[in-house]
């Protein structure tokens, strides 16, 4: 790709066919987050539609597809931010419908200081520190496939066959569970547990971000999992009351420690993730501060020798400007809610240090996880916490509209995260194929603006048809918006002082103990390193989601150490492997979304299901094949 002849990308049928997919992703999106607890990752689903039907113009070029994918996952990032904290608002009493301008304000704002709070950090993050962003390689390999297909496009396709089978016959058709997992007590109360999500996705991911990545992932999980939850569950189980009463009515172990999960463990990934947000940052303040400056220093001539398209970002003094325009309606908006100036002012200082502290978090994060596995509910509980806290001391306890303002703090902040940590998965892959950042930039919101447009008539056409929350008469189908309820009762958790403190407290800890660690291995140069984040992610993810991702990483490691013998290794045996494990990601991406829409057109979840379900070990040994393909391609000439 030359560095000053672009090909064309901001063209206009490339402007409409991301504004359409944006729409349609962030639709879909917003009902599966609503109804089962997670989103599906855009990016690479947008790609596949758009090189099918740029396809049909004699001039598309691979600059254009990936302008159309950074749209259409702006739309569904957007869309995780909206679900995951505005119905709270229906839950607590607040709102009885979603309100299009409030809801536009939040969301619109919020995504937009998403893409600005992250244009500083794409040089740090992808350009210096090289960050993996597996969804954003994943998306490059498929868009550089499109452009010259060959061997690896029928490896891709493969893949994609495969990995879209998988997931239609355990989702769609309910052949056998999601995961495998079992649980039993040692002793009378002392709980251990044992899972694995059976995703080809999260096999690739691990397989894309590599052994250290994964072991350190898995590592946060074995401390929650393995460590945490048996000592909780031996000291607590019969003094703990809603424990207690499951423990007393015959619940399984399995159950049991999923419940100490939600309401305790969860909050030790919360404290970690606070203390390793605050290091990233620290960290990584050398160069987002020459990221900064170099961005407010006049740009050279457009035309001029040393001009590189390829690292061309959005003026920072532009930047600057759009926060500042965007955080004033936030503020009338506050003030509004709370009555007050000076409690409006505190909770829009807020949004704007936490916003730019979390997207930084979410955007390294999502470097080392991906998009689809980054905690975004554990940050904006993080946010809640803390505005909370706050405004429990500004406004006296005010129990009636105090969680719904620090929801508001959270959900401005959460919808930036979210955007944060896409964004530079589209950026990753920007950087790889030759795209101009300030274009990828630009159409992000153009993404953000287009999703906005139809997030609060869908939210409220879902609402009418389903309901959101806990089942009523009524509305026995309720969509149980699972993150929405958590920041509900996260909110009026620290209004009526209910909130499991020690255990974010822990966390806080582990964190520092983690870093320390990483600081002594970084001082005697070792290859291999421990980010906290990495761990707070495990800590804080269930720990069926780790261990495909170890399996993943193991996979990549045996592959790359089998190359180097072999052949010293061969680029092209280890692109195979990244190309199939992209493959895999696309195929279930692709078929998640497709699922979505007997779904919502019949409004029965199981409406693919079939009438016998196969012991879950088949599925298992299904994953075992997969990893062992990955392996044989990965390992091939």
């Amino acid at each position: 790709m030359s560095a000053t002849a672009p090909l064309p990308q901001l063209t206009l049928k490339a402007i409409i066919l991301g504004l359409l997919l944006s729409m349609v992703l962030a639709g879909a999106n917003a009902y599966l987050g609503l109804f089962a607890g997670m989103t599906v990752s855009a990016s690479i689903p947008a790609a596949v539609i758009s090189m099918a039907i740029l396809k049909l113009f004699r001039d598309s070029n691979i600059l254009e597809n990936n302008i159309v994918q950074t749209a259409a996952s702006a739309g569904e990032s957007l869309a995780a931010g909206v679900i995951f904290t505005l119905p709270a608002l229906i839950i607590l009493g607040y709102w009885n419908v979603f309100s299009y301008p409030w809801v536009g304000v939040i969301a619109g704002l919020g995504g937009l200081l998403g893409v600005l709070f992250t244009v500083p950090l794409r040089r740090s993050l992808i350009v210096e520190e090289q960050l993996t962003y597996p969804e954003g390689t994943a998306t490059a390999e498929v868009l550089k496939v499109g452009a010259a297909p060959g061997r690896g496009a029928k490896l891709l396709a493969i893949a994609a066959v495969l990995g879209a089978l998988t997931k239609f016959a355990e989702t769609g058709l309910r052949l056998w569970a999601s995961s495998i997992q079992a649980a039993g007590y040692l002793g009378s109360s002392t709980i251990a547990y044992v899972g694995m999500n059976l995703s080809p996705a999260l096999i690739s991911v691990g397989y894309i971000v590599g052994l250290n990545i994964a072991v350190l992932v898995f590592l946060g999980g074995a401390i929650s999992w393995y460590v945490a939850i048996p000592i909780y569950s031996s000291l607590y189980l019969d003094s703990d009351p809603a424990l207690a009463v499951q423990f007393a009515a015959g619940t399984g172990a399995t159950d049991l420690a999923f419940a100490i999960w939600t309401s305790k463990n969860r909050y030790l990934g919360v404290g970690a993730m606070l203390i390793g947000g605050i290091w990233a940052l620290i960290s990584m303040r050398g160069s987002l501060f020459s990221g900064i400056r170099s961005g407010l220093r006049p740009s050279s001539a457009s035309t001029g020798a040393g001009y590189d398209h390829r690292q061309h970002d959005t003026p920072m003094k532009l930047v600057i400007w759009g926060v500042v325009a965007f955080v004033i309606p936030i503020f009338l908006l506050y003030q509004v809610i709370v009555g007050a100036a000076g409690v409006a002012l505190a909770m829009t200082l807020i949004m704007v240090i936490t916003g730019f502290l979390f997207s930084s978090v979410a955007a390294y994060m999502a470097g080392l996880v991906g998009s689809s596995n980054n905690p975004i509910s554990g940050i904006t509980i993080a946010t809640i916490l803390f505005t909370s806290l706050l405004l429990v001391w500004l406004m006296g306890g005010d129990a009636a509209s105090g969680p719904a303002a620090a929801i508001m703090v959270g959900a401005v902040v959460c919808c930036a995260a979210a955007i944060a940590g896409d964004n530079l998965q589209d950026l990753k892959a920007g950087y790889i194929v030759g795209a101009t950042p300030w274009r990828q930039q630009l159409m992000q919101g153009v993404g953000v603006i287009s999703a906005v447009l139809v997030m609060a008539p869908i939210l409220n056409l879902l609402l009418q048809a389903y309901g959101i929350g806990a089942p009523t008469q009524e509305q026995p189908n309720a969509l149980l918006a699972p993150q929405a309820t958590l920041m509900a009762s996260v909110a009026q958790g620290v209004f009526g002082a209910g909130l499991p403190w020690g255990m974010v407290a822990m966390g806080v800890l582990i964190g520092a103990a983690i870093i320390a660690v990483d600081e002594v291995l970084k001082a005697r140069g070792s290859t291999w390193r421990a980010p906290v984040l990495a761990v707070a992610v495990g800590i804080y993810l269930p720990l069926e989601l780790a261990t495909p991702i170890l399996i993943g990483g193991l996979a990549a490691h045996f592959a790359n150490r089998f190359n180097r013998r072999e052949s010293g290794g061969d680029a092209g045996r280890g692109r195979n492997g990244i190309l199939f494990a992209s493959g895999l990601i696309t195929g279930e991406a692709l078929i998640g979304i497709l699922i979505a829409v007997p779904i919502v057109a019949s409004g029965n979840p199981d409406v693919l299901a079939i009438a016998a379900e196969l012991p879950a070990i088949v599925g298992f040994l299904v994953i075992a094949g997969l990893v062992a393909y990955l392996y044989r391609v990965a390992t091939r000439d």
